[in-house]
């Protein structure tokens, strides 16, 4: 019996042992097949996990630059100036309740211009190329134009050089401005910072207010002077309108910034005025905020100014040849052909076109490579000159306004929008007390349109008030009808649609005007004011 129990027993346990074999063998199998699967959702995994991580990296990215800003602006917000230092006596808690919210200080730190930290992407850098290659495309078709019809290779230069005509007249003018400029201010507020004691503090400010209207009468008369009598050509009468507006500004800056320091002062002590260096780079550094110091970088790079000064140059060679084949054949003869409603509303749908190229165009030769130019030069740390909103998409109110401002040859706009509306703005609720908002606005609006009037009139000769109109009248209503709220793509569409048709009508109709004052001349003896100011295209036809 043993025996047979013996062999009960070891069968059972190879029975047993079987049974786990074949267990591991298929556990094994079934390993083997779940394998691949478990690799493929590790994978899968990892890519999420990556994902997320990236995510998570560029969030925290923004937080902290939006964090450092702050703290960058606050570290030197409160930074101890002199102004300040003047502004901390026992009075200030007064006049910190009377200063209104708009009037804080401009933070000036050292960061690289819009259009520089898109040009390190890759995508932005091909629209930049496509662009060249449209100034490549224009070239080779003046080359095979003229090749054709007069059997010569030969680029050439008749309206750049016709606009440019008499160029060193206008510099030759630009030297008393400058002077004036120079001195007067500077001049006028060392009178007004002296000791406030007996009547020679009195005289002193008088004296420099006589400074001061004689300064802004020379800078008012001497460009239109000359323009008128010496007939000065468009783009040498740009040098002198630009400059005399630059200059206007800058004073006005310069003494909005220095003289309420030197009007708080009282018990008959003197305050410092500013350094006349720091006056002087003022004069000729891209910002139209005065301060005595501003961030500057370490050296200058000879090659960046060079390039930038380059396309410049590219720029203006660029609008001239979208001048002469775009609008040149389509303007020269409109006048001499009977109107009609259909041939207006082409002209404007035509001109739309180089209406655009010449938007970007300013936009890239001026506030970009110009403002950078001498930027660099001068060592001038913020190169922020322009820049959108502080949102991920601009506002439907900002971006007209801005927009139309900031392209329509407004000089030296600086960070994130018009400092010349800005300054009347502040200025106007400072007068106000912070009261009346609607009427601060709308009287921005007509200085400005005033401003851009004046600068195309005296640019092209004649007053034909379309900025003025498309300005004032749509920009005012478009402002005050609409609201920030419109901030979709189809509102910003939208707003891009009406300033590229705006373009091609301010283009059509100043063409028309310009080509209709040299074919319809008037006897100069019969030439009334009103036929001045008529325009001459509405009556030159046939």
């Amino acid at each position: 019996m043993e025996p047979c129990g013996a062999c009960l027993r070891a069968q059972r346990r190879e029975g047993l042992g079987g049974e786990q074999e074949q267990e591991q063998e298929q556990r094994h199998f079934g390993e083997g097949n779940a394998e691949p699967h478990r690799a493929l959702d590790l994978v899968q995994w990892t890519r999420h996990m990556e994902a997320v991580k990236r995510q998570l990296l560029e969030q925290a990215q923004g937080q902290l630059v939006e964090l450092l800003d702050r703290a960058m602006r606050e570290a030197v917000q409160s930074y101890p100036t002199p102004d300040r230092l003047l502004s901390s006596a026992p009075s200030d808690s007064k006049s910190k309740s009377r200063e209104p919210p708009l009037g804080k200080r401009k933070v000036f730190i050292i960061r690289k211009s819009l259009l520089d930290e898109l040009m390190e992407v890759q995508h932005f850098r091909t629209i930049y190329h496509m662009f060249v290659a449209g100034l490549c495309v224009f070239i080779i078709s003046t080359l095979a134009i003229d090749f054709i019809d007069e059997g010569r290779l030969l680029l050439e230069f008749d309206l750049l050089i016709f606009s440019f005509g008499q160029l060193p007249l206008a510099l030759v003018t630009w030297v008393p401005m400058f002077l004036s400029t120079l001195l007067v201010p500077y001049q006028a507020l060392w009178l007004w910072a002296r000791p406030q004691t007996g009547g020679s503090w009195a005289l002193g400010v008088a004296l420099g207010c006589v400074l001061l209207a004689a300064h802004a009468s020379l800078l008012c008369v001497l460009p239109v002077h000359m323009v008128l009598k010496h007939e000065l050509q468009p783009a040498s009468r740009c040098v002198l309108v630009f400059e005399q507006v630059r200059l206007l500004m800058k004073s006005y800056s310069f003494l909005r910034e220095t003289v309420p320091g030197t009007l708080r002062v009282r018990g008959g002590e003197g305050v410092l005025a500013p350094s006349f260096s720091s006056y002087l780079y003022f004069l000729f550094c891209p910002t139209l905020i005065f301060r005595e110091t501003y961030p500057r970088t370490s050296s200058i790079r000879w090659n960046y100014v060079a390039k930038n000064f380059a396309q410049a140059l590219c720029c203006v060679l660029y609008a001239c040849f979208i001048l002469s084949r775009l609008c040149v054949p389509v303007f020269a003869n409109m006048s001499r052909e009977p109107f009609s409603t259909r041939a207006l509303v082409l002209s404007f749908l035509h001109a739309t076109l180089p209406g655009i190229f010449m938007l970007l165009l300013i936009f890239f030769a001026f506030l970009h490579c110009w403002l950078n130019a001498f930027a660099e030069m001068l060592r001038f740390g913020d190169r922020m000159f322009y820049r959108v909103g502080p949102g991920p998409r601009p506002s439907w109110t900002q971006g007209l306004v801005e927009l139309n401002i900031l392209f329509q040859l407004l000089p030296h706009v600086e960070c994130g929008g018009p400092r010349l509306a800005l300054q009347l703005r502040v200025s106007g609720h400072v007068l106000l007390g912070g009261r009346a908002r609607g009427a601060v606005m709308m009287g921005v609006f007509l200085v400005s349109a005033v401003v851009h009037e004046y600068i195309f009139c005296f640019v092209l000769g004649f007053f034909y008030p379309v900025m003025l109109m498309l300005f004032l009248v749509f920009g005012g209503l478009l402002n005050f009808t609409m609201n920030d709220h419109h901030t979709g793509p189809a509102w910003n569409v939208l707003m891009w649609t009406l300033l590229f048709l705006g373009q091609g009508i301010q283009v059509s109709l100043y063409c028309q005007e310009w080509y209709a004052r040299r074919h319809c001349l008037l006897p100069q003896a019969q030439t009334t004011f009103w036929d001045l100011v008529t325009p001459r295209s509405w009556s030159c036809h046939p």
